[in-house]
């Protein structure tokens, strides 16, 4: 029986490349994602080229309620989960503090803390009921160390790597493995989210050098995921070579 992998915002960027990833390593795919559209077309590439089984679910995992639903919801066969990866996050504006939009702020910590909670919180119960399961946490390198304009992304991302030291703790009792990726600069739709749509402006943070792609973040979190039973990658730091931290990039322009 194939095993199966939760991944949540797998519409796009490093959600849909680990959709990608372990479709071709035969697991059987829950994906979600906001864009029903998108979703669903997604899920028919990955049957079609992969032949394996995917369900879809469209929610906002900032709504709790249709977290609790999604989850609820889930048939018998889909319920023995051995992979979650907690992807969906983003960031909304690069204000400084005392310009900060409260939207903003409201959008990024119910989308990158709180709904990891709420999926972990309703999909946790389910591997400790089946005696197993890997939970992988999409960090940041903003996670680790803060840069101008970055405030409450960063702080979410802050959040997120000290959620994981905790949850490790708190489910060491039933094998259930925790890991948390730190991806930098990656080319995906993060930047055009970031700045409402401005194509220009996101484009031009990819500018002078080779960022990582969604692709290369999948490989880590696989691998994360590949190992034995018995061993468990705490955390793993993704940057390309040309960044140092959050703030130093090198650009040849």
């Amino acid at each position: 029986m194939n095993k199966i992998a939760y991944i949540t915002g797998a519409t796009s960027g490093i959600g849909k490349a680990c959709a990608m990833k372990f479709a071709d390593y035969s697991y059987n795919l829950i994906i979600t994602g906001r864009r029903k559209e998108i979703l669903d077309e997604l899920a028919d590439s990955i049957r079609k080229k992969y032949k394996v089984e995917v369900l879809t679910q469209c929610f906002d995992i900032r709504d709790r309620a249709a977290v609790k639903k999604s989850v609820k919801d889930l048939p018998m066969e889909w319920r023995e989960i051995d992979v979650l990866i907690n992807n969906a996050g983003l960031a909304s504006g690069l204000n400084p503090i005392q310009e900060g939009l409260y939207d903003d702020w409201d959008k990024m910590i119910d989308t990158n803390v709180k709904g990891l909670l709420y999926m972990t919180r309703y999909l946790v119960p389910l591997m400790i009921l089946h005696n197993k399961g890997h939970i992988v946490n999409i960090g940041s390198i903003a996670g680790r160390d803060a840069y101008p304009n970055g405030n409450v992304y960063c702080g979410t991302k802050a959040a997120v790597d000290s959620i994981t030291r905790g949850m490790r703790m708190d489910l060491l009792q039933y094998g259930i493995r925790v890991s948390l990726v730190e991806p930098g600069a990656v080319e995906t739709e993060f930047s055009e989210v970031r700045f409402k749509g401005d194509k220009n402006k996101a484009k031009n943070v990819y500018e002078g050098y080779e960022p990582l792609t969604g692709d290369d973040v999948a490989d880590v979190v696989y691998f994360v995921c590949s190992m034995p039973a018995h061993v468990n990658i705490s955390d793993v730091m993704v940057v390309p070579t040309a960044q140092a931290n959050p703030f130093l990039i090198h650009k040849n322009l």
